[in-house]
């Protein structure tokens, strides 16, 4: 089917123009005859490319009683998401080529968005993943803290070895285990079983000194060897003074920040508790605002989810045995979105927020996540590029229930919320969701 989308804001490159878009073959074009193509009057829409969200955890294989790759990739259509690149703490955890290929196959099974995944780091498998060839997979993960998984890399000859040797992105989780686990023991002695004992702890024990040393130490050693190198879920204002605000082109230190980490902050853990219990942890409001000016001014590079499911019944648990992790990408466009539409916006400022914040959240969302990690003709809406696009619409009413949801957990911390935007039509590679998958694996640049 070819489309003719007519009369949309569309938001592309820095720029707010209407007009029309076309599709042809799954593809878009310079143009398509109206006759032979289904036309779209997507009037009081703006256009944006598919987000692509380069941080998720779909469980899949080993983890399914919390989610699996159709159920979240559901999710992640109904929110915008087209691509996704997955992480590697699965059962087995996708640390050789033969687990990669495993992982391959289910996603083109089950997956309903573009779909790509990252090797993950140990200690013992640093020689495979230099000699796996760059274009077969999206990044390296290197878990320099521990989290769901147990994929601690903590050998500094493997370090040095990895990052003065790697021709392909490396993602890091920052967080000093020395550290942790330091608070951990104190704060369990102390607080273990008492009416205390809730996750207004979690910033304490997982705190920004942590975040600071293991991130200071990871840049310092990309540094060393001129390493691309990409800090995952920045949480902290004092990490953000080790980074640049140069352009993308520019730097081979990058980071990436989560809507959690941009809408929630540590007052909230008295009413959500362990549902916003993430590793990273969420931090103060400071934090937050610190962390909203470092993506405008350019030290922040790309937005991500972390999606992370956990079963309702385990995040119930006391706070020292629930787990760390958030359901989030079904809503993570709309979180981003509602500075720009929320009532309490004055109708005068609007204008002037969606001239200014629309293009760069198409940037951090779209654009640099298929730059940073070579994401081959996706992320930008040109001609013969993939057809991946959001028709999204300003205003209204929408509020998250439980019945809403597409998560296989369950549940969101969201629920209740209302947002002022609507995610009206996602197209992937061309094609609307009709039950069919039109989905395709993610191809990286050699």
């Amino acid at each position: 089917m070819n489309y003719l989308i007519q009369n949309a804001t569309v938001v592309n490159e820095g720029r707010i123009e209407q007009r029309s878009i076309a599709i042809v073959n799954g593809r878009f074009a310079e143009s398509v005859n109206p006759a032979e193509a289904e036309v779209v009057d997507a009037s009081g829409c703006y256009a944006i490319p598919g987000v692509i969200d380069t941080h998720v955890h779909f469980r899949d294989p080993g983890l399914t009683d919390k989610a699996d790759m159709a159920t979240e990739s559901r999710a992640a259509l109904a929110g915008g998401v087209t691509s996704v690149i997955d992480m590697p703490n699965t059962i087995p955890q996708t640390i050789s080529l033969e687990a990669l290929e495993e992982k391959e196959h289910l996603a083109a099974d089950k997956c309903l968005v573009n779909y790509g995944f990252m090797l993950g780091a140990t200690n013992d498998n640093i020689e495979t993943l230099i000699q796996t060839p760059v274009h077969r997979y999206a990044a390296i993960k290197l878990f320099l803290g521990s989290s769901t998984g147990n994929m601690l890399v903590n050998d500094t000859e493997r370090l040095d070895y990895l990052f003065s040797h790697s021709k392909k992105l490396i993602v890091a989780h920052c967080e000093e285990e020395s550290v942790i686990k330091e608070n951990m023991a104190a704060f369990r002695q102390q607080y273990e079983g008492t009416p205390e004992e809730t996750a207004a702890l979690h910033p304490k024990i997982r705190n920004t000194a942590a975040c600071y040393l293991s991130t200071y130490r990871a840049i310092e050693r990309a540094r060393r060897y001129g390493t691309r190198f990409h800090v995952a879920h920045i949480s902290s204002s004092t990490e953000l003074d080790l980074l640049s605000n140069q352009s993308l082109e520019e730097k081979h230190i990058t980071a990436e920040v989560t809507p959690n980490h941009l809408w929630f902050d540590d007052r909230d853990y008295d009413s959500l508790g362990n549902l916003i219990k993430c590793n990273p942890a969420i931090k103060s409001n400071d934090d937050r605002l610190a962390l909203w000016a470092a993506l405008y001014d350019g030290c922040i590079d790309t937005i991500a989810t972390d999606h992370a499911p956990h079963t309702i019944s385990s995040k119930r648990q006391p706070y020292f045995s629930a787990p760390s992790g958030i359901p989030s990408i079904q809503h993570s466009l709309q979180m981003m979105l509602e500075p720009l539409c929320s009532p309490a916006v004055m109708e005068s400022e609007r204008d002037e927020l969606l001239r200014n914040w629309l293009p760069l959240l198409v940037e951090k969302m779209c654009h640099n996540p298929a730059r940073l990690f070579g994401i081959s003709h996706r992320g930008f809406i040109r001609a013969g590029y993939h057809a991946d696009l959001v028709l999204l619409r300003m205003g209204g009413e929408q509020t998250v229930t439980k019945d809403s949801l597409y998560y296989k957990c369950g549940w969101s911390p969201l629920e209740g919320k209302t947002f002022h935007s609507r995610i009206e039509q996602v197209f992937v590679n061309g094609r609307t969701f009709d039950g069919c998958s039109n989905a395709q694996p993610l191809q990286f640049e050699k």
